[in-house]
């Protein structure tokens, strides 16, 4: 098949090397031809004309910073433009209009694809009085504050930015357009979301949503502390839910990274049977246990430094461990999140007594130094959302204990020790569970570690999506447009028949010409035509005998 990853944000060096998840993936279903369409700042880097391994091409457009070059509608395109765009924004601030944003968002794909000028429009006058009317009219939400003109401005902008992924270059029927793929499969939400949306709208072409975090909840989180007034972040984060929620729609399958990630879905109105649970692959599943313990009794603390992780909760716990337990020791790993909790912490240390025995060590130069150094790994989040440090720490055979909240029990399961949130005579009891009980370690690290290769290798996750793909193609419609003749995958089952003569393979969906009055057979060695259904003169009867 072939098939469109589409990602947001720029290509890492892992990336290009295919380390990263994008090129894994590709790299193992090799059987299926991918292309990466990629959104990003613009400096994606210099590929010298040499994709990442696993990807036949890759494309990028940039959404961020200057608005790229472009002509300016006409006035009759204009007003086309203005209806739509008021259309988008009313559906933004009226929640009793919601059902305006699908069909305006595929207007303004729809224009944009007819003379490249929505980013112009977007940035221009009419657009911001547009959205400053409307914005403010009777009846809008405006509970985060009425709206200043900077608002409007500022506003406008990042609108303009988050919308231009509608006038991609990449909605043709060509090698490179997005309408000759099989299917697309989007990484991460958001603004990726766009090209498939349009790509589904236009050219019926079907996409798999998979989130290892849930974008719609990261914005929420990021726009807390994001640089504008409450009213743009109301109005973003309202783009955002609606996105979510067209996006929700339109998906043919949703690959949550986790059940707790599939319940949020589910409450933002995802379907439950399109959502299939795909936990994510690390590249780290065939890494080696870690070595021998340390000689003295030793807990390993890791996470951000930061009221959400919890810190304190550990500190208190090993208090409580330091009683009965003299000679254990707390490696406590981790940067300063917030501002002078290294010193909070540091403070709570010296008034419980136990500073001499707590070592604040940093960020490690690898987390699988940080495993080995301890005899046990200790996690106190009061919010757990990924489960990669979680597998990681599993990997590495040590024991694990987690505060029950978010992924945690679904990743560790019975192969740790889950113990409440905000208690710590709970953890202090599983610390000293584990740290006096020698052979219990040895068995939960090793359980631990089989279950997390189980989940989060990339085996499991490429037979995964294998299934995915060959599940939705097939039942799928192939052919849009009835009168369509196309083949539905990049590579026939003669390709992968040794010795087999391969066709050359079609790069687009165009229709072929019907042949004229007098035209030789344009199919004279293909053997019969296609079957369409209707049944030559005396078939039945040559059938019959």
């Amino acid at each position: 098949m072939r098939i469109a990853l589409l990602t947001e944000g720029n290509l890492s060096v892992a990336q290009r090397t295919g380390g990263g998840w994008c090129g894994r993936l590709a790299g193992a279903l090799a059987e299926h031809e991918f292309q990466l369409y990629l959104l990003g700042s613009g400096d994606g880097g210099d590929f010298a004309g040499v994709p990442p391994r696993g990807l036949l091409a890759v494309h990028e457009l940039p959404i961020w910073g200057r608005r790229p070059a472009g002509g300016r509608p006409t006035a009759h395109r204009r007003r086309a433009y203005g209806s739509a765009y008021e259309d988008l924004v009313r559906s933004l601030v009226r929640p009793a209009e919601r059902v305006r944003f699908g069909p305006a968002l595929y207007r303004l794909a729809e224009l944009a694809r007819e003379d490249g000028a929505l980013p112009a429009f977007l940035a221009s006058g009419q657009a911001h009085r547009t959205l400053e009317r409307v914005w403010r009219a009777p009846g809008a939400e405006t509970a985060a504050g009425q709206p200043l003109v900077r608002d409007v401005l500022v506003a406008g902008d990042l609108l303009e930015q988050l919308l231009r992924p509608l006038s991609a270059p990449w909605y043709g029927t060509g090698p490179s357009g997005l309408g000759s793929a099989d299917l697309c499969h989007v990484a991460g939400g958001g603004p990726a979301v766009l090209p498939a949306l349009v790509a589904k709208h236009v050219h019926g072409v079907p996409f798999v949503l998979t989130e290892h975090g849930l974008h719609l909840r990261e914005q929420y989180r990021g726009y807390r502390t994001a640089p504008y007034r409450w009213p743009v972040r109301a109005l973003l984060l309202a783009f955002f839910r609606q996105l979510t929620a067209e996006t929700y729609r339109q998906a043919a399958v949703l690959t949550p990274g986790s059940g707790y990630d599939r319940r949020w879905q589910e409450r933002c109105g995802a379907a439950p049977e399109r959502i299939r649970v795909v936990h994510e692959s690390t590249p780290e599943s065939g890494r080696p246990p870690a070595g021998a313990e340390p000689e003295r009794p030793t807990l390993v603390w890791a996470g951000a430094l930061e009221p959400g992780r919890d810190p304190e909760l550990m500190l208190h716990a090993f208090a409580r461990v330091r009683a009965e337990l003299p000679a254990a020791r707390l490696r406590m790993y981790g940067e300063e999140a917030a501002p002078g909790y290294l010193a909070h912490c540091r403070s709570i240390a010296r008034k419980l007594g136990v500073d001499a025995a707590v070592d604040f060590a940093g960020r490690p130069p690898a987390t699988a130094d940080a495993w080995a150094a301890g005899s046990a790994v200790v996690f106190t989040a009061l919010s757990q959302r990924s489960p990669r440090l979680l597998a990681d720490a599993m990997l590495s055979g040590r024991a694990v204990i987690a505060t029950e909240v978010g992924v945690v029990p679904e990743v560790v399961g019975p192969a740790g020790l889950v113990v409440p949130p905000r208690s710590p005579r709970a953890l202090a009891d599983a610390c000293l569970a584990l740290l006096t009980d020698e052979e219990r370690r040895g068995r939960l690290g090793l359980a631990g570690r089989l279950r997390a290769q189980e989940r989060f290798a990339l085996e499991p996750e490429a037979a995964a999506f294998r299934e995915i793909y060959l599940e939705l193609v097939s039942r799928w419609p192939a052919f849009p447009a009835a009168a369509e003749r196309m083949r539905p995958f990049a590579r026939p089952a003669e390709y992968w028949v040794a010795g087999a003569p391969v066709p050359a393979p079609q790069t687009s969906r165009e229709t072929p010409a019907a042949p004229t009055a007098g035209d030789p057979d344009p199919h004279p060695q293909d053997g019969p035509a296609p079957d369409d259904g209707r049944a030559a003169p005396g078939a039945l009867a040559e059938a019959s005998r």
